[in-house]
């Protein structure tokens, strides 16, 4: 018998940027995750390009699953994607939760903590975006604290856009704490799925080091395989 959630389209849902790099590994995310589904999966942005979920969902009503690809649930997850679904009028689209905060993230940034030149001793301040959601931030904070139980520190967290502190802030306020102690470096551990404005900006923040985005670390693959494969048994079990 034939599989029902194969049925089920998936779409890749991220925010969209103007860096082509970024838009590229968005695109080697969802070919990833699609050989470890075993099945296509689209992409969609909320913002910058498109397309949007909207145009997919309206020129197919084959039933959808979509994963928002956010690391915390602000605007997007909370307002502008159940948006895009109500005026698609797809009579069967439903979305996951986004990915952050979990586990499987805070292993993934460790992974690219490593690759950056992280070793245990060294300082890490995790640098997300921001958000003027104060669930969104809430995310962040709780990311950080699963970021800590990794790395077997505390990790304080910074923001660019929204929020405070700042990521520059909390990096000088770990260089304080690193002076007082006489020895260490500092790391920023990029919050970002994908390279663009905000990835960048955290070179300015005055670390050692910052790692590359998340991208296609395979925590994430495996983290989107699953939302998909559990949104998609869930559609299948309601027909």
């Amino acid at each position: 018998m034939q599989d029902p959630t194969t049925a089920t389209r998936r779409i890749l849902v991220a925010h969209g940027t103007r860096s082509v790099r970024g838009v590229a590994v968005v695109g080697d995310l969802a070919r990833a995750v699609a050989q470890r589904v075993g099945a296509p999966v689209a992409v969609a942005f909320v913002d910058v390009l498109g397309p949007s979920p909207r145009e997919l969902l309206a020129a197919d009503p084959r039933p959808t699953v979509l994963v928002p690809c956010f690391l915390a649930a602000g605007y997007h997850v909370h307002s502008d994607l159940p948006r895009h679904l109500e005026a698609s009028g797809h009579p069967s689209a439903t979305a996951s939760r986004p990915l952050g905060p979990d586990p499987a993230l805070a292993c993934a940034l460790v992974r690219r903590l490593r690759e950056a030149g992280w070793v245990p001793g060294d300082r890490v301040v995790l640098g997300a975006t921001g958000s003027s959601d104060p669930r969104a931030r809430d995310d962040v904070r709780r990311m950080a604290a699963m970021l800590a139980a990794e790395v077997g520190d505390d990790v304080p967290h910074g923001f660019q856009a929204a929020g405070e502190p700042l990521v520059s802030d909390a990096v000088a306020a770990v260089r304080r704490e690193v002076g007082d102690a006489g020895a260490g470096r500092v790391f920023v551990a990029s919050y970002q799925l994908a390279p663009g404005l905000f990835h960048s900006r955290l070179a300015d923040a005055g670390a050692d080091g910052v790692t590359a985005p998340l991208g296609v670390a395979p925590e994430v693959v495996g983290l989107i395989a699953e939302r998909f494969t559990a949104a998609a048994t869930h559609v299948a079990q309601r027909r």
